[in-house]
């Protein structure tokens, strides 16, 4: 076997396993450990602590109405249950519209200084065991809050994620499709990652930690959510996954929209990385590392490259082998992409066909770790990010 042979194979099982063959794997190794020791059955007593609802909004004042009113219909008891706002720079009328709501306790600062300060400044004066982080735009199914805290009677468990979803309408196109497939596809993995060990990482549409462990976050966080769940796990804690609270949000207007969403997270991984370098450390934090890796990692730093190096290498190993697996695969993914580009120029032009939906995606949300990761080395992706306009 060639050097370029030996190199296009590693960097297509590298790809496989990025995208397909660590689920795979995550779901047969977890169902093999159950199928040994059982399933792990919590034997669970009535559990009402206090909570605090924490929304970090800006100018959020056409979901205000709705994010309260549905924060008041949760189905836990009203007296346990804080509902607090942060609202540092908003001028489009936010805070006026939350003073109007005796039930919420409101923190407003004129200046902005971003999402995650306005995180730091707020959590100090929570003095509830458990605070449950949620977007201004989110709404929760009324069962989430008792959902969420009944994982605490778990000491092990430091931090819980809620499930994101995405309202599917028939309009929705390429780019809203393909957010509501890839955000199924990451449940599943984050179910079968918890059912492991822990879940890598919370949605912070809706996550919660226990008050006691959150700690201090460097004002320039881009990924509040994954650095705050992250120092959690690495303190001894688990992530628990509960799929039975969600938050619900519609999809990006415009593929333009859902663009500058993903390449923010895309730089915010590059920071995060280097942030949490130290959980790269095999021998001391064992199973979280490789699911760290394997989950996260990879999708925003070899895998990308190597779906870059893939094509040319394979056309190199076209030209020099007459071996008719090379040409398939060669011609397979110029097909792959072609579909993809069509999709996305007709995502442009309003018209809606659902078989492009995922090679646009795919291609789509590499792309952008691609800008991410420019964007985050020239120092250009700011802290103060205006949020993605949605359907």
């Amino acid at each position: 076997m060639s050097l370029y042979e030996l190199i296009f194979w590693w960097l297509l099982v590298l790809v496989f396993y990025t995208y397909l063959g660590y689920g795979l794997f995550l779901i047969i190794i977890v169902e093999i450990k159950e199928l040994i020791i059982g399933k792990s059955i919590q034997h669970l007593k009535p559990f009402e602590p206090n909570v605090t609802m924490f929304v970090a909004a800006y100018n959020e004042k056409d979901f205000i109405n709705s994010k309260v009113q549905n924060m008041l219909a949760l189905d836990y008891p009203k007296h346990k249950l804080q509902l607090l706002f942060v609202t540092d720079g908003s001028d489009d009328g936010t805070p006026e519209l939350l003073k109007k709501f005796p039930e919420v306790t409101l923190l407003h600062a004129v200046k902005r200084s971003g999402k995650i300060a306005a995180i730091n400044r707020g959590v100090k004066l929570v003095t509830n065991p458990i605070v449950i982080f949620s977007d201004a735009n989110a709404m929760l199914n009324p069962e989430s809050v008792k959902e969420i805290v009944k994982h605490y009677q778990d000491p092990d468990v430091g931090c819980v994620s809620g499930e994101k979803r995405i309202y599917k309408k028939d309009k929705d196109g390429a780019s809203g499709s393909g957010e509501g497939i890839y955000w199924r596809y990451e449940s599943l993995l984050k179910q079968y990652d918890y059912r492991l060990n822990s879940a890598v990482g919370a949605a912070g549409e809706l996550f919660s930690v226990r008050t006691e462990l959150h700690q201090h976050v460097e004002r320039d966080t881009l990924l509040d959510d994954f650095i705050i769940s992250l120092r959690i796990a690495q303190k001894g804690y688990k992530i628990a996954y509960e799929p039975n609270a969600y938050a619900s949000e519609s999809a990006s207007i415009s593929i333009k929209e859902e663009m500058k969403r993903k390449i923010r997270i895309s730089a915010g991984g590059i920071q995060s990385i280097i942030r949490l370098i130290g959980l790269f450390n095999i021998f001391k934090y064992g199973i979280l590392t490789f699911q760290y890796v394997s989950h996260r990692v990879l999708r925003w730093t070899l895998t990308p490259i190597a779906l870059l190096a893939l094509l040319p290498i394979n056309y190199i190993l076209t030209q020099q082998n007459n071996v008719l697996i090379y040409e398939l695969l060669f011609y397979g993914q110029i097909f792959f992409y072609s579909l993809a580009l069509v999709g996305w120029y007709l995502e442009n032009k309003q018209i809606k066909i659902k078989i492009l939906f995922i090679p646009f995606y795919f291609f789509f949300m590499n792309l952008c770790v691609f800008l991410g990761f420019f964007r985050y080395i020239r120092g250009s992706q700011s802290v103060l990010w205006e949020r993605a306009k949605r359907v």
